[in-house]
């Protein structure tokens, strides 16, 4: 307030010299409000200190922390989306394309790249969630499909980090093919004997969820992550039946044998490169 009223003597005072705290110097944990400063925040990979709740950080910020001195090299950077079926709802798919495009910087929803994670050449594909949910159109789909075919004629293993809202609507059965076209890439991968770990972060659900993201040798995710098919709204109001409490979490699904592991974001360099000198 700019003034303190003291009714009761009729004084009005006026505060001067009051110092706001800028935007953007200061983060809130959304899940036990802890208070710390935005750089300590970001120091801390994105995780609170106080009760470990992992906020969600871009595919670039991902590479920081994987790839050996920051260093790697994208693949297939200049796919890009189509539009196969002239998609029209509120504005013209190319329109909304373009638009996301300007505002994020990428090409689509996945990158692709290769370097060295603890000394052995990798290839990991991370999905971004800002660009249209990090839903699955023809390009996650090809670039997934493009980094099988590198990883094999490298003899690299490869790294998926989930994170969308399923398939793309606007590109239709094309979108629903992927989860086809990715499923059998893999499988040559498996053939090629080469690994392949999945790591689902918040949140994985629909078409990616029911491909490639639960086919991974190994199967990881972040601590809390919201993992499956339909959104636990949805299920609510198809069964109308209440779900059990933290249904869909990685808590939840590493307790009844979907995933393998839970890793936490500062421990997931080496926790990946122990598994890589397990596997191979």
């Amino acid at each position: 307030m700019g003034w303190f009223n003291r009714s009761q003597q009729g004084i009005n005072t006026e505060t001067k010299d009051k110092k706001e705290i800028k935007d953007g110097l200061w983060y809130k944990c959304p899940q036990c409000k802890e208070i710390l400063t935005t750089d300590d925040h970001r120091e801390n990979l994105c995780v609170c200190p106080k009760c470990g709740y992992h906020e969600r950080i871009s595919t670039a910020d991902y590479y920081n922390i994987l790839f050996d001195d920051q260093q790697y090299e994208e693949l297939f950077a200049s796919l890009h989306s189509s539009d196969p079926l002239g998609f029209v709802d509120r504005k013209k798919y190319t329109d909304r394309i373009a638009a996301v495009e300007k505002q994020t910087n990428l090409k689509d929803a996945i990158t692709a790249a290769t370097g060295s994670l603890e000394g052995r050449k990798v290839v990991i594909d991370g999905m971004n969630f800002e660009f249209v949910g990090g839903s699955m159109g023809s390009v996650v789909g090809e670039k997934i499909a493009r980094s099988v075919d590198y990883c094999i004629a490298n003899h690299q293993p490869l790294i998926i980090i989930a994170r969308s809202g399923g398939a793309r609507m606007m590109e239709g059965a094309f979108s629903l093919m992927q989860m086809a076209k990715t499923s059998a890439k893999l499988t040559q991968l498996s053939d090629a004997r080469l690994p392949y770990i999945s790591l689902m972060t918040n949140p994985t659900t629909g078409g990616v969820s029911a491909s490639f993201a639960m086919l991974g040798d190994i199967n990881m995710a972040e601590p809390a992550a919201l993992i499956g098919f339909a959104g636990p709204r949805v299920i609510r109001e198809f069964t109308g039946k209440d779900l059990p409490d933290g249904f869909q979490s990685s808590e939840f699904l590493l307790e009844h044998g979907f995933l393998d592991y839970i890793v936490n974001r500062k421990e997931l360099k080496h926790t990946l490169a122990r598994m890589w000198n397990m596997m191979m």
